[in-house]
């Protein structure tokens, strides 16, 4: 059999309840030359009577025997995939019809690129919302965000099956619920890591998703991850840093004190100059670099003082340069201030 332009994976367990609307959003695409690997992990439910039942000779089901977990299944996809190019997609989320035809497009255009992926929305309780990330990216602002966070949504994801070739494993087991965080920064030697800014997936928040399940054990192995990434500047230092990191940017808790948001801040600073230093970038690079970690400062300040934790003399006191005050409008930042206020009140009375 000729080999597709592309293989899809996906990891199936339990998902009776949403996987036929994600296969449906694959059969809409309007780029046909694909086929999709979904590897059923043992699942409980109906899942395995619904992908039995496809009749789109482009999708081939693996039942697994035992039940493996989603990282090990989904490398079994990856081992099964013949395609150019490896789309990921989990059971539970949609493709835009132009999502496979547009990644597949600008990966042929642009050789020196990895990994490309798109711009999402999100389906939270039956409404769909724009996402929080950047609305406007160039390669070097997804390639610094990486240093600090994560900017892609996997199910989003297209990258070089010669690549994925070259990863034992694929995406690593012992860093479960990072571990397509610490995918990214396995390829990013490998070429450029970009991403569309068209809006071609809807990632499902819901309950029952790992995210907002394990929370710990996401922390834990993104920190992990930053640590790595970050010895080489930080050295003894690089896991304290990656802490933060994971806890104020990637996880949005906020900032307990004055001293933790200076460290953060410092943190950034040293991190964004140092990128800068290294990396290939222009005069429109940096300007976009600036701004978003000028927004990301932002917000970690108006979360730090809607929570109450910090005061809006600490958010002055330990501005770090180039982050401003998140280009924020001074009004927000006092009601930021004045929330915190309320909710320290009714702490202190409860």
């Amino acid at each position: 059999m000729t080999a597709p332009a592309i293989s899809v994976i996906m990891a199936a367990y339990n998902g009776a309840a949403l996987i036929g609307e994600t296969i449906g959003s694959l059969k809409a695409q309007r780029f046909s030359d694909f086929e999709v690997i979904i590897v059923d992990d043992c699942s409980t439910d109906t899942t395995r009577d619904i992908l039995r039942a496809i009749d789109d000779p482009r999708f081939r089901i693996i039942e697994s025997p035992i039940n493996q977990g989603p990282v090990r299944t989904r490398n079994c996809a990856v081992a099964a995939a013949r395609g150019r190019y490896i789309a990921a997609l989990d059971q539970d989320d949609l493709c835009h019809p132009d999502r496979l035809g547009a990644q597949r497009a600008y990966l042929d255009a642009n050789p020196d690129t990895v990994l490309v992926a798109t711009a999402t929305r999100e389906l939270a309780d039956g409404v769909i919302r724009h996402s929080s990330l950047p609305a406007l990216t160039r390669p070097a602002l997804v390639e610094w965000m990486l240093q600090i966070s994560n900017p892609l949504v996997w199910s989003s994801v297209m990258l070089r099956h010669d690549a994925a070739q070259h990863l034992t494993p694929f995406t690593r087991p012992e860093l479960l619920y990072a571990e397509d965080f610490d995918l990214y920064h396995r390829l990013a030697p490998m070429g450029r890591i970009a991403r569309l800014d068209d809006e071609l997936v809807i990632y499902r928040s819901h309950r029952g998703g790992a995210s907002q399940r394990f929370t710990t054990t996401m922390n834990d192995s993104a920190r992990r991850v930053l640590t790595a990434c970050h010895e080489r500047l930080f050295g003894a230092e690089a896991g304290m840093r990656a802490d933060l990191l994971s806890r104020h940017v990637m996880h949005r808790e906020p900032v307990p004190n004055r001293d933790q948001l200076a460290a953060l801040g410092d943190t950034l600073l040293r991190l964004q100059t140092d990128f800068l230093t290294r990396a290939v970038v222009d005069d429109e690079d940096v300007r976009l670099i600036r701004w978003e970690t000028a927004r990301l400062w932002g917000r970690i300040g108006r979360a730090g003082l809607r929570s109450g934790s910090i005061d809006l003399a600490d958010t002055v006191a330990v501005r770090p340069d180039h982050l401003g005050l998140g280009y924020a409008r001074v009004e927000e930042l006092f009601l930021s201030r004045l929330i915190g206020g309320v909710r320290s009140v009714r702490r202190r009375y409860a």
